[in-house]
């Protein structure tokens, strides 16, 4: 899959729990991506974020480091 093609999954993912405010979204977009995304989806949104994470909304980009934190 294509970071493009995850960067705009993730960020819908980000979209939804926005409304929660930053101390739940952050957490809740973790563990989507823990619970949903398969393995090599999780390395190929760490491996763009770590080549500068271009697109990703500020709370993806934090839940994306916090997944990074717990792999």
């Amino acid at each position: 899959m294509s970071p493009d093609r995850l960067v705009y999954m993730a960020n819908q993912i980000g979209a939804f729990f926005r409304s929660q405010g930053p101390d739940r979204a952050v957490p809740g977009i973790t563990e989507h991506l823990k619970k949903f995304w398969e393995p090599r989806m999780r390395r190929a949104i760490i491996a763009h974020l770590e080549a500068g994470g271009d697109g990703l909304a500020p709370e993806v980009r934090a839940a994306v480091e916090a997944l990074k934190g717990a792999t």
